[in-house]
């Protein structure tokens, strides 16, 4: 037999590399025990890797071509008796069997938590005697039980020191139905119980005040039947009062002769002129690597790095709700096991990620990224009004797509490749909205009652998508351009109708706004490349909504622990690891560290050079009804085109063929006045 094959340096640790580092680790540390927390892939160093993708593509690499090596970044506890658990970070050489680094991270830091800490909060809070006693102050109706669902702490108070606290939101379920799916968030209870996670043990009962935005911040109003005006909301098909729509008629994807795309080596896509690589990790969920369209590099990688959802309530302990979803806990962690023919339609090629379980073994998660081709509409069209004839091609989209449930919310997240060489990153919000208790007959300024006794509260999602380009090149640069009125000049306008488009290019890392009104945009430019139509640099355009940064007061720890949406746009020089930014370390921050705002200070030079490029948007939700009792999806996109890049449409080849599935109504949907002659109306 030969020798194994040895991974692309862009692809996922296998099972057997990450036991192999389990393995190693335990070797480290004899006779400790030890609480593992994730082991996966750490990217080799952008200058190994580039020079092996340029043999590749070149169709030169050989079996003694050097490797990058294969490097696992390795998160651990280590247990000791009455002493805290230590954190720790090891990085292991696993063809070398070696640790080449390794690091204990002080108490200020929290590690990002785990399934197994959340399954911890639960159990305290059930054989919680403080909890038992306060939870007498209320009661349930008849056929009710509690619901425990646990929480990260959010930013702690000063007098909370570097305790790592959980705490755990609480509801009542209706059992009477039977149905294990009824919906218990419809009925929040105000009780909050605080564990202290060295300790394993409930601390304290937070119990936010009911009232309304006339009463006191701090009023304790619940009644006994703290939820009798509560009201069942249900949105699992069995339960829906009245049932499902029965007019609705399948709608099926058919693609007779296969997908257009195709896998090899495990992680490679290749689909009409797109080729890239995929994995997955727990702290990003799916990552693309070296995308090239055509056989010309366009970005190096590129994944969703970051988001916040502060809430808006003043009450306590609400100031301190404010949740990372990548960091807190590793948002691969949350990802769902996606499902043939509702998650993604037509032929669709799945792939699993690789998650750690608390011994450290691999644990495969089964198709957490789906992949898939979709029609979105016309791509282009022209008609010859002098002949009749028309061409016009459909649009088709390459999707590559990751679903996250954090509790109560869903997030989509879709990386869109389309035939005209443009990338959409697409990120969708949906699940239901969080809810606390209400008094009956009261509203809030910081929330909707979106049902009886449930208050939503004001919220904000704000995401950051990290965009690591490479336009023909890694040398790079960030160009602003605004376009904006010119004064009518007898010389230069006399009719007034001018405007002209100033471009600058940002010299210094920084962060920059967008302005809707000079129709600001981002491009990224290879100076060194000019098209030969236009004269101009080559690039790509980066369109971001001009969406609402955060809204809490620059002082607040809200603001001071998500500084990367003080800007809707940052560039940065490129450093090895550097991906989050909000930081390695969200879970219980108190200000942001490590993150995008601390590498925009280093003030690189950014121009022609190895730049990364983070673009920040987000949702402000202010709650409607209907949102309740699960909310429609909000749609938010980033668009990454060709911006004189090509010398033409490079769609201009798509076939302009007609679908062949497509036919005329049999007119059961049309009605007809016979009577009066009319053609039928659809």
């Amino acid at each position: 037999m030969g020798a194994p094959m040895v991974p692309h340096p862009l692809s996922d640790l296998t099972v057997a590399e990450i036991n192999r580092a389990r393995d190693l680790v335990l070797q480290l540390h004899p006779g400790s025990v030890i609480d593992f927390r994730s082991i996966y892939l750490l990217e080799p160093p952008k200058a190994d890797v580039v020079p092996f993708l340029e043999l590749e593509h070149a169709g030169k690499l050989t079996a003694s071509t050097p490797r990058p090596a294969r490097l696992a970044q390795v998160r651990y506890d280590i247990i000791g008796g009455t002493k805290a658990a230590e954190y720790h970070e090891s990085v292991i050489d696993i063809p070398a069997s070696k640790r080449v680094k390794h690091d204990v991270i002080g108490t200020e830091h929290h590690a990002s938590l785990t399934i197994f800490e959340f399954q911890k909060v639960v159990e305290c809070v059930e054989k919680s005697e403080l909890f038992k006693e306060r939870f007498k102050t209320v009661k349930l109706p008849p056929g009710f039980e509690l619901v425990i669902e646990p929480w990260p702490y959010g930013g702690p108070d000063q007098e909370d020191g570097d305790t790592r606290f959980f705490q755990a939101l609480c509801f009542g379920r209706d059992t009477r139905s039977g149905n294990p799916d009824s919906n218990f968030y419809a009925y929040p209870l105000p009780f909050i119980p605080i564990m202290d996670a060295r300790k394993n043990e409930i601390v304290r009962i937070d119990e936010p005040a009911t009232g309304g935005g006339n009463d006191a911040l701090d009023a304790k109003t619940h009644a006994l039947g703290v939820l009798d005006h509560c009201k069942t909301s249900e949105y699992v098909p069995e339960l829906i009062p009245g049932g499902v729509r029965k007019d609705v008629k399948p709608l099926t994807v058919l693609q007779p002769e296969g997908p257009s795309f195709a896998i090899s080596d495990s992680n490679l896509i290749e689909w009409q002129k797109w080729r890239f690589r995929v994995t997955f990790n727990p702290r990003e969920g799916a990552v693309l690597h070296d995308i090239r369209y055509d056989g010309r590099n366009v970005l190096y990688r590129l994944s969703m790095s970051d988001m916040t959802v502060p809430y808006a309530d003043p009450r306590n302990p609400f100031h301190r709700k404010q949740a990372f979803d990548f960091g807190d806990g590793g948002l691969g962690n949350c990802t769902n096991n996606l499902t043939l023919g509702c998650d993604c339609l037509g032929v669709i090629k799945y792939f699993d990620g690789v998650l750690t379980k608390a011994d450290g073994s691999a644990e495969v998660s089964k198709q957490v990224i789906c992949l898939h081709e979709q029609d979105d509409g016309i791509g282009w069209k022209h008609t010859n009004w002098r002949t009749g004839r028309a061409v016009v091609t459909r649009r088709r989209e390459l999707v590559v797509q990751f679903i996250i449930t954090l509790a109560n919310y869903e997030y989509v997240f879709a990386f869109k490749f389309d035939q005209s060489a443009g990338i959409m990153v697409e990120a969708r919000a949906t699940g239901i909205v969080s809810v606390v208790n209400i008094d009956e007959g009261k509203t809030a300024p910081w929330g909707n009652v979106v049902s009886p006794g449930a208050l939503a509260q004001n919220h904000q999602h704000i995401f950051c998508l990290r965009i690591d380009p490479s336009v023909d090149g890694h040398a790079n640069t960030l160009v602003q351009e605004d376009s904006v009125p010119v004064p009518m000049n007898k010389a230069t306008n006399p009719n007034g109708n001018r405007y002209e488009v100033q471009s600058k290019a940002i010299q210094t890392s920084a962060g920059i706004d967008l302005n809707p009104f000079s129709n600001r945009v981002f491009k990224v430019q290879n100076f060194s490349k000019r098209n030969p139509v236009s004269g101009k640099p080559v690039g790509y355009k980066i369109t971001t909504p001009p969406t609402q940064l955060l809204l809490a007061d620059p002082d607040s720890i809200q603001a001071q622990r998500a500084l990367f949406t003080k800007h809707h746009m940052w560039v940065t020089k490129h450093q090895d690891d550097e991906l989050y930014a909000g930081g390695r370390y969200t879970l219980q921050s108190r200000r942001e560290n490590g993150g995008v705002y601390d590498a925009a200070a280093r003030g690189d030079n950014v121009d022609n050079e190895d730049i990364v490029v983070w673009s920040v948007f987000g949702l402000t939700h202010n709650p409607r009804v209907e949102d309740w009792p699960v909310m429609p999806v909000e749609k938010l996109q980033v668009h990454i085109t060709p911006s004189d890049f090509f010398t033409g449409n490079p769609s201009i080849d798509v076939p302009s063929n007609a679908d062949i599935g497509s036919k005329l109504t049999n007119g059961s949907c049309c009605k007809s006045d016979t009577a009066s002659g009319d053609k039928p109306k659809l």
